[in-house]
């Protein structure tokens, strides 16, 4: 696991991008293979294009998991030292923004373990109608 928080996060951007890309990569290049047997090109050049298509679609699977990776070791991170994080940063926004996208976290209390230990609870049981407490 990282100690650079923020070194983590930006991992995580770069491997995102780059799964996206490689999924693009792969949609492009299906096209252009289709356009290339349709316009009758040499069957050498095509077969050497399915390689260069096959790289690509080799390529998603292996980024999908490194990205999927980097996710459970910021949320293990995140878990593991919630009381230290500056949570006014932009980073901690952004990662967390991350780990809620992808379904790591649902919604602030699952970042902030202890939050309950700070709330005052207030007895009501024994309060009468309309009277104030």
């Amino acid at each position: 696991m990282y100690d650079d928080s923020s070194n983590l996060y930006t991992l995580l951007t770069r491997l995102e991008k780059e799964s996206s890309y490689y999924k693009k990569e792969v949609i492009e290049n299906e096209n252009k293979l289709a356009q290339m047997r349709n316009e009758n090109r040499d069957p050498y050049d095509i077969k050497k294009f399915e390689e260069v298509l096959g790289e690509s679609v080799m390529m998603v699977p292996d980024s999908q998991a490194r990205f999927q990776k980097s996710l459970e070791e910021l949320s293990l991170f995140f878990g593991a030292n919630s009381d230290d994080l500056n949570k006014e940063t932009d980073w901690f926004y952004a990662a967390k923004n991350i780990l809620v996208q992808n379904g790591f976290i649902q919604d602030d209390s699952d970042m902030i373990a202890d939050a309950e230990d700070d709330v005052v609870v207030t007895n009501v049981d024994q309060l009468n109608e309309g009277e104030a407490f």
